[in-house]
């Protein structure tokens, strides 16, 4: 039984073996000898949902850095000039300077060197400011003269009152001599004053409120920029500030800065 089993598996195996190679002999692609013969051969399936093209862009998307863009919503310096931007001037016209009048003047009760002023500027109300002028201006000169204010600064309480803009004046390098801006004969309380020429009037933009002046530092980027002239002509740069009566000088100090 034992020799029956051996011959009938020897059998099998040899007909196996002759079927597979009337197989294989029929096949052009593979030969017996081929070290691939009874290997499968795997192949990548196509991709429904991309091209091969697609997948090898995929894999290579990581290693190639995208395209850098320039910056966006920042002019350079070169673009501001050809547009005929002037940063400065633009934050100046955001300012809210006008013509003022004092109507009531007093030393501050709490503070030796600080004024108190009632001013008009063409408001319903007059406004309560306090100035740092005791030691510069006589208190007679400061009752009921012509005044140039910047109203749109955030109140600030100095010693107890609440102090809602501040007047403007030209002083020299020592900070000895101190003068009010003085607004031309026949300008009217509450008027804007603008810097340029007499047609730039109708040109000037709203004016920023007091929480953008402070935030923007409006106020710190324009006062560098003025001063008086050789002809006391209050400037900014070389533009003259102006109302509608003509220029904002002061008094007799020359070259002087403005604050």
């Amino acid at each position: 039984m034992a020799l029956a089993s051996i011959h009938a598996r020897l059998l099998l195996s040899s007909t196996s073996a002759s079927f597979l190679r009337r197989r294989l002999s029929s096949s052009s692609s593979f030969s017996l000898t081929s070290p691939l013969a009874f290997f499968p051969l795997r192949f990548p399936r196509a991709s429904f949902c991309c091209s091969v093209s697609d997948d090898l862009s995929a894999t290579t998307a990581t290693t190639v850095p995208p395209a850098t863009a320039p910056p966006q919503g920042k002019e350079t310096e070169e673009e501001e000039k050809e547009s005929g931007k002037d940063p400065v001037r633009e934050a100046a016209e955001a300012l809210d300077i006008r013509v003022g009048k004092v109507l009531k003047a007093w030393r501050h009760p709490e503070a030796d060197s600080l004024y108190v002023e009632e001013v008009d500027l063409g408001e319903p109300e007059p406004r309560t400011i306090c100035s740092g002028l005791v030691n510069y201006v006589p208190l007679e000169l400061l009752q009921d003269s012509k005044v140039v204010v910047l109203a749109n600064l955030k109140p600030r309480n100095m010693r107890g009152i609440k102090s809602n803009g501040m007047l403007m004046a030209a002083s020299d390098e020592a900070h000895e001599n101190v003068e009010l801006l003085v607004p031309p004969e026949g300008a009217v309380p509450g008027e804007r004053i603008w810097f340029g020429s007499e047609d730039e009037k109708d040109k000037q933009s709203d004016a920023a409120t007091p929480n953008q002046v402070q935030k923007k530092k409006i106020w710190e980027s324009v006062q560098p920029n003025l001063k008086t002239t050789e002809s006391c002509v209050a400037v900014l740069g070389s533009l003259p500030m102006r109302t509608s009566a003509g220029e904002v000088t002061s008094k007799s100090l020359k070259n002087a800065r403005i604050s």
